[in-house]
């Protein structure tokens, strides 16, 4: 059976790696798992900490893009806009980058955590690193009448709504 494949395989012009070639892969991957020991002198006396080099990593810089935290916002219109509020706590508004395209608001930024001081965490909820937000805008806008403001890291946008009669009176000639 595997040899039906193999030719198969061959007769499309899909290259099968030779046995070398996979052996040489599985050293590569043994590599990538070395686990590396190292002695550290700590408050409790010698303490050995455990790294292991993962493929992960290998494959999220190559194959991945960067993961990225998304914005939890609120959106109401009113009579004359359309508000969007999120908060953004950690971040100033020159590192926050705002714009439309199209009927889409996008929402980018960074959240830089304040200190990389290394310990044993009992909980850790907080997203720091890259976060964005796509939000298909509900309602019909004007791209002009956009404002932003950012206060006690709270982010409040308002833009102005299109307003369209809904009912209108149609008058008949005679």
């Amino acid at each position: 059976m595997a040899n039906f494949f193999e030719k198969l395989k061959k007769g499309m012009g899909i290259e099968i790696p030779t046995e070398e070639e996979k052996k040489t892969e599985k050293v590569e991957e043994k590599k990538e798992e070395k686990i590396e020991v190292k002695e550290r002198e700590g408050e409790k006396g010698k303490r050995k900490e455990i790294q292991l080099e993962k493929r992960e990593e290998k494959i999220k810089q190559k194959e991945w893009p960067e993961p990225e935290g998304e914005l939890a916002i609120d959106m109401y219109q009113t009579d004359e806009d359309l508000v969007i509020q999120s908060a953004i706590a950690g971040v100033r508004p020159e590192e926050l980058n705002l714009y439309l395209e199209g009927d889409v608001l996008f929402i980018e930024g960074e959240r830089k955590k304040p200190s990389e001081e290394r310990g044993e965490y009992f909980l850790q909820e907080c997203y720091w690193g890259r976060f964005s937000r796509k939000i298909v805008l509900p309602v019909e806008i004007n791209p002009e009448k956009i404002s932003a403001s950012f206060k006690d890291g709270i982010l409040t946008i308002r833009i102005q709504k299109i307003s369209r009669e809904r009912k209108r009176k149609i008058l008949i000639k005679s």
